[in-house]
């Protein structure tokens, strides 16, 4: 049996990089998942279509996270389209780098909406359906510079700082309710963002990992179905590093 057969996911932000890595591996897995983007209509309705080969119902539906009411609607969709939501990624984010001195207020804010609010907002209206079911799995998508900060990135930093608390808060007030919430810290990971760097850039990156290389979409993906799994009904609050052992 699959992992995750039968069970309804929201993953945001799936139409690239990692999000597109836990789209396909969740279909993988036997899950039924309705996947956000913002303007990547082509590229999303391709994936929605390829995946659903599968015999899953893949859905691609274009929404704002950082918006509370695109939200809420999402939310109703979901519920009409699969009933229940089992599985709730948050993994929508951007980054707006610059040093404290040249960082704008549109920076900042722009950063903290995308990547924090947008997790307030999913949670908020998904938790409605999670606690009648009295079960649900909530991932979210930090960053290790969220546990360690990084220079030139004070509004990212917060954002997946903000998420840790959050969901260690989430975690201790509906656990008792059968719902679990978790977050995923992934250290330098392949995507077209580090496609664009210069090779002397990626080989001080790389020797600064144990493992000696970048990580790729797939071991964060892998880690998302272990925590929507019924084979982590006991893991809650927690923080998952997934990077190579930079938090050594």
């Amino acid at each position: 049996m699959k992992l995750l057969e039968g069970k309804n996911a929201i993953v945001t932000g799936g139409s690239r990089g990692i999000g597109e890595s836990i789209v396909r591996a969740f279909v993988a897995q036997g899950a039924n998942v309705l996947f956000t983007y913002r303007s990547s209509a082509d590229r999303a309705n391709t994936l929605a279509e390829e995946m659903s080969a599968s015999g899953q119902k893949v859905l691609a539906v274009q929404s704002d996270a950082s918006s509370f009411a695109q939200a809420e609607q999402l939310i109703k969709k979901t519920t009409e389209e699969f009933d229940t939501i089992d599985v709730l990624v948050n993994n929508a984010g951007i980054t707006k780098d610059n040093l404290m001195l040249r960082m704008s207020e549109e920076q900042w804010d722009q950063v903290i909406d995308i990547n924090l609010k947008s997790v307030f907002n999913l949670t908020k209206h998904a938790m409605r359906s999670m606690l009648k079911a009295k079960a649900g799995s909530i991932i979210n998508i930090s960053s290790v510079v969220g546990v360690f900060g990084n220079a030139g990135q004070a509004n990212y930093a917060a954002s997946k700082a903000g998420i840790i608390g959050f969901s260690k808060s989430i975690a201790k007030e509906v656990g008792s309710r059968g719902i679990r919430c978790n977050v995923l810290a992934p250290g330098f990971i392949a995507t077209d963002m580090t496609d664009e760097l210069d090779e002397s850039t990626k080989k001080t990156y790389t020797d600064a990992i144990p493992l000696k290389r970048f990580g790729q979409g797939q071991d964060v993906a892998d880690t998302c179905v272990f925590l929507g799994s019924d084979m982590s009904t006991y893991v809650t609050g927690q923080v998952i590093s997934v990077c190579g052992g930079m938090n050594i």
